[in-house]
């Protein structure tokens, strides 16, 4: 192994008994060689003079997770996130790469300018790989190829009210202009979908109630969205991914027009998966997102679209913000969860229970997005990706203490749930860049779409 190719030199080898490959999970030895995977070999493989054995005995060795859904908010809202506090608490739960939304930040990502104004606030910040998508708002359908062709990895719509004045929503017209015109070049728009007219005829009512809020954003207002994403993507050839999906009843839809050859993925997150409208108790706006948290039959069937391979991915749409905006009234409260260091703990503490395994979570929350964004670096243990590593101790346990989290503010749906998945260390390009909950320096590259 000290000489895989011929040319490459091994300079660090990670064991494990549980490396959980394309290929599954099975006991092997992992060389890396220039910040990169050279090989994966049998767990008994001698080690290469000169190269330091890390033997992680019967911790799961991942791919680096990557979370395509991150609102950073960084400049511009930097009391609510940063790029420093963010990626801190992508690393520490074993993210390696993020991908960055183009709002909550002043100004948004929806000009090359501002693309570039962002760029040079993250880099000396990021602790993990960032990337970032591009906006598609009203007024810029001009800036859209200028800024896939600076290296944004798609573009995020808006089909109802984003909550921020500098990003406004899509209507039908501007949905179809922008989407024609970012299919004219081959790029991906991505669609918070939920359409504006279901939400205004939905009961309105102020109050700590969570069950009125969960009436205000009814399932009909995202089918009805996701029924007609689908229709402009087929007529236009376009592909079209649906952001943050908590209705089941949109499944069927994805499945048909997936049948018909449409371009239609979409994914869920942690929240949707772990979290149900039963147990949330009245005023505790932590567990307000839009959409929202729905009830504990829905998710049983988002379980089984994962299964079914209609979802395609789990991101966190890690959405925080200052602890005042929580107010206990649902109507007013800031929507948005914060889950960065705690997604994959999450759902392996619940895949578990459905019978799933650590390969259909790396699939879920590492391989999928890595696809989705095109990062054909990210995503998988196998020869000539980047050396991006999780290890977990899938077995041990651990009780969510908020003043723990690396996120700004420590918000948490999650505050008091023992969970299953202690991440031990994160690794970036061959270099540990967390152990034991402690993050080194920041050594994260920004991404550029490359394809």
């Amino acid at each position: 192994m000290s000489d895989v190719d011929g040319t490459v030199d091994v300079n660090l080898v990670l064991r494990s008994t549980r490396v959980v490959t394309p290929e599954g999970t099975r006991a092997a030895t992992v060389a890396v060689a220039h910040g990169r995977i050279a090989a994966v070999g049998p767990y008994d493989a001698e080690v290469p003079a000169g190269a330091r054995l890390e033997d992680f005995g019967d911790d799961a060795l991942l791919p680096g997770l990557v979370d395509t859904h991150v609102h950073v908010n960084d400049p511009g809202r930097t009391a609510w996130e940063g790029f420093w506090t963010a990626t801190r608490a992508a690393a520490a739960g074993g993210i390696t790469t993020l991908l960055d939304m183009p709002l909550n930040s002043l100004p948004p990502t929806t000009t090359v300018g501002h693309l570039r104004t962002k760029q040079d606030v993250a880099r000396p910040k990021a602790h993990v790989d960032t990337g970032f998508w591009g906006g598609a708002i009203p007024d810029n359908v001009k800036d859209l190829r200028p800024l896939h062709d600076a290296g944004v990895f798609g573009f995020k719509c808006f089909l109802s009210p984003s909550g921020v004045e500098e990003f406004p929503e899509l209507d039908q017209e501007q949905l179809a202009r922008s989407m024609a015109e970012i299919a004219g070049f081959g790029g991906l728009l991505i669609v918070h979908a939920e359409d504006p007219h279901h939400l205004a005829s939905a009961p309105q009512r102020s109050g700590p109630k969570y069950a009125d809020f969960l009436a205000s954003r009814p399932r009909d207002a995202e089918n009805t969205a996701v029924e007609g994403l689908i229709a402009h993507a087929e007529r236009l050839n376009a592909r079209v991914h649906v952001l943050h999906l908590s209705s089941s009843d949109a499944l069927p839809l994805i499945a048909a027009a997936r049948r018909r050859g449409v371009a239609v993925s979409v994914e869920s997150c942690p929240h949707f998966l772990t979290l149900t409208a039963e147990e949330v108790p009245d005023g505790a706006t932590e567990f307000k997102c839009c959409p929202p948290i729905r009830e504990a039959a829905n998710q049983d069937l988002l379980w089984q679209g994962l299964a079914d391979g209609v979802i395609d991915c789990i991101v966190s749409d890690h959405s925080p913000c200052t602890t005042d905006l929580k107010t206990p009234d649902f109507a007013s409260a800031w929507g948005g969860i914060s889950s960065l260091q705690l997604g994959l703990p999450a759902i392996w503490t619940e895949a578990r229970k459905r019978g799933h395994t650590l390969d259909d979570v790396v699939r879920w929350m590492s391989f999928a997005p890595a696809k989705l964004a095109g990062l054909s670096d990210k995503g998988a243990i196998e020869a000539g990706r980047d050396a991006d590593f999780a290890v977990l101790a899938p077995d041990a346990t651990f009780t969510v203490d908020p003043a723990e989290l690396h996120h700004r503010n420590q918000v948490t749906a999650y505050a008091g749930k023992t969970l299953h998945g202690v991440v031990r260390s994160t690794w970036l390009r061959g270099e540990r860049i967390v152990e034991n909950g402690n993050v080194a320096e920041p050594t994260g590259r920004l991404l550029e779409r490359n394809n």
